[in-house]
C-alpha cells in the first residue's frame, strides 16, 4: 500500500512539474520572440518582480488523491504566489459588506483593496497561458489583458450610465502611468545610481510618445470644436460623430502598433532580463490558468461593480471629490503591483522595462481602452464622446508634452523623476478641490462636454 501511494505521489509530482504538458521544448524555441520575453510584455516582467516562489512544503507529501493534490498546488501558486496575498481577504469582506448592507464607503474601500492583488494575478495567469500559446498569441493576450481592471471598470461605469466615472478613471490611469509611475521610477533609479549614467532606448519611447500625441489630438479636436462652434444640440451631435470617427482611427492605429511591436520591429521592445536569471517555466497547466483567469475576471467584474456603484457614497462620506477618487485613488490602488515592479527595475538600472511599463500602459489606455469604450457606448446607444472637458484635457496635454520632453535625450537622472512626480502632485491637488455638482451626477446631465444618455 505504501509503495502504491509513493507511485501515485511521484506521478502527481511529475504532472504538476510539467504543467500537464511538455512545455520545456516550447520554452527553448519561444524564449524571446515578438518583442516579448517568453511572450511577456514589460508590464508582466514588472509585475513578476513582486511574486514569490511557493513553498513546496505547503503541499503535503502524503496527498493521496491526484485531483486534490493538483488543486492544492494550483491554489498555492495562484493565491499564495504573490506578496499581495494578504489583501485577498478584502474580497470576501467586500461581498459580506454588500450582503449585510454595511456602509457604502466600506464597500468601496474593501473592493478597491481586493482589486489590487487580482490585477497582478491576471497578469500572472496571462503569462502562464502565453507559455503554451506561443509568443505572438501570448503577446496579444497580454496586450489585451494588461489593463483588464480599468477596462472592466470602464464598461461597468458605461453600463450604469456614469460617464464621468468612466472618463475620470481612464484619464487617471494615463496620468498615473506617465507622471507617478515613470516619475517615481526615474527618481528612485537616479538616486540609487548616482554614480552611473542611466540610459534607455529612445526608439521605444518615441513610438509611444507619437501614439500618445495622436490620442491627445483626438481628445482635443472635440473640445476645440465645441468651443469654436458654441454650445447646442447640433454641436453636441457633431462632436459625438467626430469622436466616434476618431475612436475608429485610434483603434486602427493601436492595431498597427501591436503589429509593429510583435512583428516588424520587435527588437525595439525586447524586455531586459538578468543575465544569470534561471530559465522560467510554466507552473500550472493551460486549462488551469484559463479557468483561474475566467474566475478572477468574474470577481474583478463584481468588485468593479461595487466600486462604480459606491464611489459617490464614498465621496460624500469622506468629503473627497469624485474626480479625485476616480483620477488619483483608483489608478494608484489598481496598479500598485505593476507600479512597484517598475520602481524596482529602475533601482536595478533597467529603465527600458520601467519605460515599457509606464508608456506601454498609458498608450494602451489612450489608444485602445478609451476608443473602445466610445465604440461600445455607440452600440449601446449611449452618448459618450472624446471631449474630456477643458481641465481634464489640459492636464492630459501638459502631461504628455512634459513626458515627451523628459524622454527626448535617452538619458535619465533623479531630477527628471522628481519633476514628473511634482507635476503629478500638483494635478492631484487640482482634482482634490475639483467638485462636480451632485445634481448633475445623479440626474445624468451633461457637464463640460461630458455626455450621458
Amino acid at each position: 500500500m505504501d509503495q502504491h501511494h509513493s507511485q501515485v505521489h511521484q506521478q502527481v509530482s511529475s504532472e504538476l512539474e510539467n504543467g500537464d504538458v511538455n512545455y520545456k521544448e516550447g520554452l527553448n524555441s519561444n524564449n524571446i520572440k515578438g518583442g516579448f520575453v517568453n511572450g511577456k510584455t514589460p508590464q508582466n516582467v514588472s509585475s513578476s518582480i513582486i511574486r514569490k516562489k511557493s513553498d513546496p512544503m505547503l503541499v503535503s507529501s502524503n496527498v493521496r488523491f491526484e485531483m486534490l493534490g493538483y488543486f492544492l498546488t494550483n491554489l498555492q501558486e495562484v493565491i499564495l504566489g504573490t506578496k499581495l496575498a494578504v489583501l485577498f481577504p478584502a474580497i470576501p469582506l467586500a461581498i459580506a459588506a454588500d450582503y449585510y448592507k454595511f456602509g457604502r464607503s466600506w464597500i468601496f474601500a474593501l473592493s478597491l483593496l481586493g482589486l489590487t492583488p487580482l490585477a497582478e494575478r491576471v497578469s500572472f495567469l496571462t503569462e502562464q497561458i502565453a507559455y503554451f500559446t506561443g509568443p505572438t498569441v501570448g503577446g496579444l493576450l497580454n496586450a489585451t489583458c494588461g489593463n483588464a481592471t480599468e477596462l472592466i471598470i470602464a464598461i461597468l461605469a458605461l453600463y450604469q450610465n456614469k460617464i464621468h466615472v468612466l472618463k475620470y478613471s481612464l484619464l487617471g490611469s494615463i496620468l498615473s502611468n506617465l507622471l507617478l509611475v515613470l516619475g517615481t521610477s526615474l527618481l528612485c533609479g537616479g538616486l540609487a545610481n548616482l554614480k552611473k549614467e542611466q540610459k534607455y532606448d529612445r526608439k521605444q519611447a518615441d513610438v509611444n510618445s507619437l501614439l500618445l500625441l495622436l490620442g491627445l489630438l483626438c481628445h482635443m479636436l472635440p473640445l476645440m470644436f465645441r468651443y469654436a462652434i458654441g454650445e447646442g444640440t447640433a454641436t453636441a451631435f457633431s462632436t459625438l460623430e467626430l469622436s466616434r470617427v476618431s475612436s475608429i482611427i485610434m483603434l486602427i492605429a493601436y492595431v498597427a502598433y501591436i503589429f509593429f511591436q510583435l512583428k516588424t520591429h520587435r527588437q525595439l521592445f525586447d524586455a531586459q532580463e538578468e543575465d544569470d536569471e534561471e530559465e522560467e517555466k510554466a507552473v500550472i497547466g493551460f486549462w488551469s490558468a484559463f479557468t483561474w483567469l475566467a474566475g478572477m475576471t468574474i470577481i474583478i467584474a463584481l468588485l468593479s461593480e461595487y466600486v462604480v456603484g459606491t464611489i459617490e457614497a464614498a465621496s460624500d462620506s469622506w468629503g473627497i471629490s469624485v474626480s479625485f477618487l476616480s483620477i488619483i485613488l483608483l489608478p494608484i490602488v489598481g496598479n500598485a503591483a505593476e507600479h512597484a515592479g517598475s520602481v524596482i527595475f529602475a533601482f536595478k538600472n533597467k529603465l527600458d522595462i520601467s519605460l515599457g511599463v509606464a508608456l506601454g500602459s498609458a498608450t494602451q489606455i489612450s489608444m485602445f481602452v478609451v476608443p473602445l469604450c466610445v465604440v461600445v457606448a455607440w452600440t449601446m446607444n449611449i452618448h459618450m464622446d472624446l471631449d474630456f472637458s477643458l481641465l481634464e484635457t489640459g492636464s492630459l496635454a501638459f502631461t504628455i508634452i512634459i513626458t515627451a520632453f523628459t524622454l527626448q535625450d535617452g538619458t535619465s537622472h533623479y531630477m527628471k523623476g522628481l519633476l514628473l512626480f511634482l507635476c503629478y502632485i500638483v494635478i492631484a491637488a487640482c482634482f482634490f478641490v475639483h467638485k462636480i455638482p451632485q445634481n448633475q451626477i445623479s440626474q445624468g446631465k451633461p457637464f463640460n462636454g461630458l455626455f450621458a444618455a
